[in-house]
This record gives C-alpha cells, structure tokens and sequence, in this order.
C-alpha cells in the first residue's frame, strides 16, 4: 500500500515503537491517528506533526466501548481509517510458578484481545473499501524458550496465530495482516512490564543484543506496510531471525 494520503491508525503512540511509526508515517506523507491513554503526550505530537493531518485520541485500548469512539473520531476526521498499526503492548516477567493469574489476564487483554477489537473495528470499512493494511507488531521473543518470559511469550504468540488466520480470512477483500517482530528496542517498555522490573532489566542486559532504536522498528514497519508481506523481523540470525550479524 502507498503510505502517502492514506489514513494511519498506531495504538500505543505516545512514546517508543508506536510515537516512531506515527512520525514516520507522516514523513512519508500520511495523515496519523494517534490511540494512547496518556493525553498529554498524544496531543503534544499531533501538535509536533500537524493537527490538520494528526489526531490524538486519548483511549484505553481494552475498552471496546473507547475503541469503537476512537475509530469513529478517526473517520469523522479523515474519511476512512486505511492502516491499523496494533503496537500498544505490555511484557510479563515471571516464572511459570510465579505468574500471577490476574496480571496474566491483564497481559492477555492488551497483548491479544485488544489488537483483535481494533482489527474488528477498521475491517468492515477497509472491506467495503476493498483494500488496507494491518501491522500487529509481536517481539522476537517468541522464538526463544527465555525463562521468565512465559506469559509474555504466550500472548505474543497467540497474536501470531490470531494474525496468521486474519490475513487468510482478508486476503480476498484486498486486506494485507503482517506481522512486525522486532528485537530488543530503546524504549520505557522494560520498566513497565508487570511482574519483576529487575529480572526482566537483567534478562535485557545479559542477552548480549545492542537495543535497537524505536525509528528503524518504524522504518521497517512501514516496509511491512508498502510490500503487504506476511511477516518481517528485526532479530538476529543468532535467535531464530533474518539479520545477519
């Protein structure tokens, strides 16, 4: 899909991965709906790129009810929404024995069933429309056995799962379902993650990865938007990915 003119929804906007891929969208000439609960830092970027091609929507993504009026301010803004970028998302660090059953459903709310409501949201129009683009952005760790990282690994990989189905489903209407898994990434993610903060700070620093920067995990999502391909990664050959070195 050409990025230029189309209508770019990114969850998760407000800083990291999610703030990166707005910007960069609107480099490339897009007009960006910005999905974050913190309000203050969604609408500072929309007045950094532009409130004629930028909205902040201040939205908790596991409320439906937010969602659809998010979805619904977008298109009374700019007409259609043509690119969902699901990246809001939240790690885990605990061992199995140790996971506690109520963050797990948190994590599972945010990491799965809310990418699902967004993409329930967008796909009647993007299907009317006969085209449009879903990135779901999982991690690279779904491709080791890291302890500590189970309820984390799980959520992302059903996500993968739910994605992989979701293209074969949309393929018909013209909709592209990809997949970004980046590597470790310069972002506040690591200290929010529920469970321990210090183990999951210790597993970062002893996987002997350089953190990539949050701008070329978006550059290589809008990639992932243009070509429509199932699926790209940022991980080293080392760990299950396609970079080599």
């Amino acid at each position: 899909m050409d990025i230029k003119g189309s209508v770019v929804l990114v969850t998760g906007a407000s800083s990291g991965i999610g703030a990166a891929t707005a910007r960069a969208a609107s480099l490339a000439g897009a007009r960006v709906v910005l999905i974050a609960r913190r309000e203050e830092r969604i609408r500072q970027l929309a007045e950094e790129l532009g409130e004629d091609v930028a909205l902040a929507v201040p939205c908790d993504v596991t409320d439906r009810t937010q969602v659809e009026a998010a979805v619904r301010a977008a298109t009374g803004k700019f007409g259609r929404i043509d690119v969902l970028v699901n990246n809001a998302g939240q790690g885990l660090q605990a061992t199995v024995d140790a996971i506690d059953p109520d963050d797990f459903r948190a994590l599972l709310e945010l990491n799965l069933i809310a990418p699902l409501v967004l993409m329930q949201a967008v796909l009647p129009q993007m299907r009317e429309r006969e085209r449009g683009a879903i990135v779901n952005v999982s991690s690279g760790i779904t491709w080791s056995t890291l302890p500590g990282s189970g309820a984390y690994a799980a959520s992302k990989a059903a996500l993968q799962k739910l994605s992989a189905i979701a293209r074969a489903e949309a393929a018909d209407a013209g909709i592209a379902v990809s997949l970004m898994f980046p590597s470790i990434t310069k972002t506040e993610f690591v200290g929010t993650v529920r469970g321990s903060v210090e183990d999951a700070l210790q597993m970062e620093a002893s996987s002997g990865l350089q953190p990539q920067s949050p701008e070329g995990v978006a550059d290589a999502i809008l990639d992932l938007i243009r070509s429509g391909d199932e699926q790209a990664d940022l991980v080293p050959e080392m760990f299950g990915g396609t970079v080599k070195g």
